[in-house]
């Protein structure tokens, strides 16, 4: 993400969401480490801006009476700016830019705790393809399997405007490694490779590279049933278990996805206990204009800290 100066001072929001040492991600984390940083920046802006003050004043040129008309209230500088300050345009940005996350952050938050709780709706679905065996009737096996692909295309379907470009979840980590994840779990081809059978594209399931959606051709999986049945059943059943189990992962503690919300609900808590006061020293900044998408996920998320009290 971009970093924003102040007064010469880069200000860098990436560290708003960065992730646990440990991780992946090659970013700063959040919690202790985050708020020292930021600390350090306000307090370089606090400095810098005395020192620019100062200049002005001692100058002898226009400058030092334009900076006292600042602070004497006599610009026409529109609301939110805090006057008294030497770059109040500066801290105007800053502060439009920490209102901005504000919202984007709470409405990440929700969207996060909805997109883990359809993971673990998945890794439901794909364990009640474990009862299937060398006994199902055909029918029932197509049955089963149409059902699994329609919960997953329910899924990418619901996220699909979320994690696309410049949609609220694009680049988020712990989002887009879970869909490459469970993706990859339908198109591993070790599934029933001891029964012969590569995976569940030799059945007739596969997945548009456009859409992501998946698909079966029924035609295959008669054909593949009648050619090895229990090659067939036994790729069903490793899938089942590699799908369930890709899926518990993402949402075990001290992964992706819990990661993922244990850092934006620190950056959260951080931003109600301080942002009144960033604001009165700052200025208010412009105020955060979400888009359709992002309004629609800070409703849930004020959804569900209503639904906590």
């Amino acid at each position: 993400m971009a970093n924003n100066g102040i007064l010469g001072t880069s200000f860098d929001f990436s560290l708003l969401q960065g992730v646990k040492a440990g991780a992946a991600l090659n970013t700063a984390p959040l919690g202790g480490d985050f708020l020292a940083t930021l600390h350090e920046q306000l307090a370089a802006f606090k400095t810098q801006a005395m020192d620019v003050l100062l200049s002005s004043l001692g100058g002898g040129s226009s400058g030092g009476s334009d900076v006292l008309s600042l602070l004497l209230g006599q610009s026409s500088a529109a609301g939110g700016y805090n006057m008294a300050l030497a770059d109040p345009f500066s801290a105007y940005r800053m502060m439009s830019e920490i209102n901005r996350r504000d919202v984007n952050y709470r409405a990440e938050y929700a969207e996060m705790t909805d997109l883990g709780a359809q993971v673990a709706a998945l890794r439901e679905e794909a364990q009640q393809l474990a009862g299937i065996d060398a006994a199902t009737p055909d029918d029932e096996i197509h049955g089963r399997l149409e059902t699994f692909l329609a919960a997953y295309n329910a899924w990418i379907d619901r996220f699909d405007e979320a994690l696309a470009a410049g949609g609220l979840l694009a680049g988020t980590q712990a989002a887009t490694v879970a869909q490459w994840e469970l993706e990859q779990s339908i198109e591993n081809i070790f599934n029933g490779a001891a029964g012969g059978v590569r995976g569940l594209t030799a059945l007739g399931v596969s997945i548009d590279p456009v859409s992501n959606f998946a698909s079966l051709d029924p035609a295959r999986l008669n054909s593949a049933l009648a050619a090895n049945r229990a090659g067939a059943v036994a790729a069903i059943d490793e899938f089942s278990a590699h799908f369930a189990r890709s899926a518990e992962l993402l949402n075990a503690d001290g992964n992706f996805i819990p990661n993922r919300l244990d850092n934006l609900a620190r950056v959260i808590d951080y931003l109600n206990e301080n942002k009144n006061a960033l604001q009165a020293e700052f200025g208010l900044g412009a105020p955060a204009r979400p888009n359709a998408e992002v309004a629609r996920a800070l409703a849930a998320y004020e959804a569900m800290q209503k639904s906590l009290l």
